[in-house]
């Protein structure tokens, strides 16, 4: 199969249960058990759950009471994200052993290019079973890992054969594979997009790849094109070691619910503080402030407005939220308040990324 655009050689590396196998690692007694980090109280909120516990239906961002309910002798542990830290970049120093072409998406999972690398080996086969081997020799932990010509291919083919297994679509298979793959299993169609793709009868990648440019735009808009592109192994999105961040935010969970907005303000404000800090960190600043609201019954609200300008300051941040959560009236009382603030002074960046289609007719071994 021959391309007209640039084949790569790309691995998605994922830590199997990350933090959770960190815990596993570090206290032997909770090996093989269902355990949950976060909290397991009232308020408490699954960051991240065991294989063991999977088996379960306990999964990340579930209410620490439903988790419960699930499985009764789940076992909850405090997060140590100094730790989760700690081990990621023990796993990232072993990812620059063999190319500096790594993109991290969090602390446990990675793209990287390894097309020209340092260790000179053709095969990114190869490459990604010595980099899991590695990891585990190194933290006792293992990873999956997917293989392919491009980031979106390698992403969905890490997800194969988890935990502690890889999956390498070569170039030839890339079409048949996208083809035969579940609408769920793209990367980018979360759930509700996948109801609305079923109603379109849009059920595989071959459905998908059946429907025009402009049938996926008018249905999808932007993420239309993306459809359109991904499903045909077009995908431009190179490596990038440093990524640009599209928003940064803060936000808060509360102890007790808040009924009203007079008691949010000072709330708001601290959570203003947070974001200045960690936009001056950044140098960063942008236009579009979003006020994210999760009332009790965990349903999640967004409000957003466009400035004409950059900000970047706690006080004009907070005029901006406050105005936005007198917008109209809360549905319910409200357990978490977030700030985030959007269309950064990085776009320029971001527009110098490669976009030139070349026609490419390489014979890869993956």
């Amino acid at each position: 199969m021959d391309f007209d655009f640039p084949l790569r050689k790309i691995i998605h590396v994922d830590m199997d249960a990350f933090y959770a196998s960190v815990e596993q690692h570090d206290n032997p007694e909770l090996k093989g058990k269902p355990i949950a980090v976060g909290g397991g109280s009232k308020r408490g909120v699954v960051s991240a759950a065991s294989y063991e516990a999977r088996k379960f239906g306990v999964r990340s961002a579930m209410a620490g009471s439903i988790a419960r309910r699930n499985c009764p002798e789940l076992i909850f542990v405090k997060p140590r994200f100094d730790r989760y830290k700690e081990v990621s970049m023990q796993i990232r120093n072993i990812f620059f052993e063999y190319t500096d072409l790594v993109e991290p998406l969090s602390l446990d999972e990675a793209y990287l290019d390894v097309t020209e690398n340092k260790k000179g080996n053709p095969s990114a086969t190869l490459i990604a079973q010595e980099i899991r081997g590695k990891i585990f020799d190194k933290t006792g932990m293992t990873a999956s890992a997917g293989i392919s010509i491009n980031k979106f291919i390698a992403k969905v083919a890490s997800d194969y054969n988890k935990p502690n297994g890889q999956k390498t679509v070569n170039p030839e298979e890339v079409i048949e594979f996208l083809e035969n793959l579940d609408i769920r299993k793209f990367y980018g169609v979360g759930k509700v997009t996948a109801e609305k793709m079923y109603r379109l009868g849009i059920f595989t990648g071959l459905d998908l790849k059946k429907k025009s440019l402009e049938f996926l735009e008018d249905h999808f808009g932007k993420s239309g094109s993306y459809y359109f592109h991904v499903v045909r192994g077009i995908h431009l999105s190179s490596v990038k070691p440093h990524r640009i961040p599209k928003s940064v935010g803060a936000e808060r969970t509360f102890f007790e619910n808040l009924s009203s907005e007079i008691f949010m303000l000072e709330k708001l404000e601290n959570i203003a503080i947070e974001l200045e800090r960690r936009l001056q960190k950044s140098k960063i600043a942008g236009k579009t402030i979003t006020l994210k609201i999760k009332y009790s019954d965990f349903t999640l609200q967004t409000r957003s407005k466009t400035l004409p300008y950059f900000i970047a300051s706690k006080d004009l941040i907070l005029e901006t939220a406050k105005e936005l959560l007198y917008q109209s009236s809360l549905e319910n009382s409200v357990r978490l308040l977030g700030i985030s603030l959007a269309n950064l002074n990085t776009e320029k960046e971001k527009k110098s990324e490669e976009k030139e289609l070349v026609l490419v007719q390489l014979k890869f071994d993956f």
